[in-house]
């Protein structure tokens, strides 16, 4: 199936994001465009009016106690999937827009991507996350958890969305744990309601303001010709790779590596490569 966009790419690129902005920021004013694509407030106005008359009518309103647009009750996706992880993607710079204007003639007729299952989120959750990470606010809102499948409230202290490759989490305090925690995006219900300021700040999250350092290798096992090559793959200088995280995402760079610093593979070909400084993360793993 094939459509005929008929703007030009810049464009689009700007409607699209005034869609996925309005839709899970609950709030679209210029200043997105202007800091986004570099442009004056009186083209971004322009661009924002003419998305409303002639991409989708109805689905903004003006609402002047928030300063800027609001997606309205009748509010229906039309450049975009509708999805959380369009907006999520955005905050990350890996936007991949190609899946939705499917008729631009993009030159990668000959390419593939590899899709992996999207996780639901609701706007109203997203929305509520995001306002209250940013005004560093206490949230209640209900999670499930694999020890607790019946939806519980919890009052949480959100300060950052995380994409771990194959999921989005936010960092929190939790009140009920009295320690930070990654929520799964994907498993929080209801409807959240942000409360007072925050007890704690991402300044106190000590494994999300450690830095470590992941040092990687080719596995000694391998042949001089072989660990060449896996040197050669990674960009590794002297047959080693540094990569710094934050002592919160060790486990999970580790996982979207496809490495287990606690499991050797029998065939060192299907390991290939190796943590050297296994001391040095061990206390930071799961």
């Amino acid at each position: 199936m094939s459509k005929e966009w008929p703007f030009r790419w810049d464009l689009l690129l700007r409607y699209r994001l005034i869609e996925i902005v309005a839709q899970w920021e609950g709030r679209l004013t210029t200043n997105h465009l202007c800091n986004s694509f570099g442009i004056g407030r009186q083209q971004a106005s322009k661009d924002i009016n003419a998305y409303i008359t002639d991409i989708a009518p109805g689905n903004l309103e003006y609402d002047r106690q928030l300063r800027g647009y609001k997606p309205t009750a009748e509010f229906k996706p039309a450049l975009t999937s509708g999805i959380a992880d369009e907006y999520l993607h955005v905050l990350d710079r890996n936007q991949d827009i190609s899946h939705t204007f499917e008729g631009l003639d993009l030159g990668a007729a000959h390419t593939s991507v590899l899709q992996v299952p999207t996780r639901h989120v609701e706007p109203e959750i997203l929305r509520a996350i995001i306002q209250a990470s940013r005004e560093q606010r206490r949230l209640e809102i209900a999670y499930l958890s694999l020890s607790s499948p019946v939806a519980e409230e919890r009052i949480i202290d959100p300060h950052t969305l995380v994409f771990t490759g194959l999921r989005w989490h936010v960092r929190a305090y939790c009140e009920k744990n009295r320690s930070f925690r990654d929520f799964v995006l994907s498993r929080f219900r209801g409807t959240p309601e942000i409360m007072d300021k925050a007890l704690v700040s991402a300044e106190e999250d000590e494994r999300w303001q450690t830095r470590i350092d992941i040092i990687l290798t080719p596995d000694t096992r391998l042949s001089e010709a072989q660990s060449d090559i896996i040197a050669a793959d990674y960009g590794m200088s002297n047959r080693e790779l540094s990569i710094s995280t934050r002592a919160s995402l060790v486990e999970y760079a580790l996982q979207a590596l496809n490495v287990d610093p606690r499991k050797i593979e029998a065939k060192p070909e299907a390991q290939q490569i190796v943590v050297k400084n296994l001391a040095d993360i061990e206390q930071w793993l799961f």
